[in-house]
């Protein structure tokens, strides 16, 4: 048995109180993973392009207020 199966059979036990609060504990961890990559992908450059991409169209009138 796989580690994700252990944990899926784990998550399949849990009471809905202790599901609510895995779940809420979930969604803060995913969060700060993804904050985290987002930062590396800034620091290395990797966005500037989109970065460059976007303020061009907004620079051309390209864009609009919601």
């Amino acid at each position: 048995m796989s580690s994700i199966e252990e944990i899926e059979e784990a998550v399949e036990r849990l009471s809905s109180k202790e599901l609510s609060t895995f779940r809420n504990w979930f969604s803060a961890y995913d969060a700060a993973h993804w904050d985290a990559a987002i930062e590396v992908d800034i620091a290395s450059g990797k966005l500037d392009s989109l970065a460059d991409e976007a303020l061009s169209d907004y620079r051309s009138g390209k864009t609009r207020q919601r």
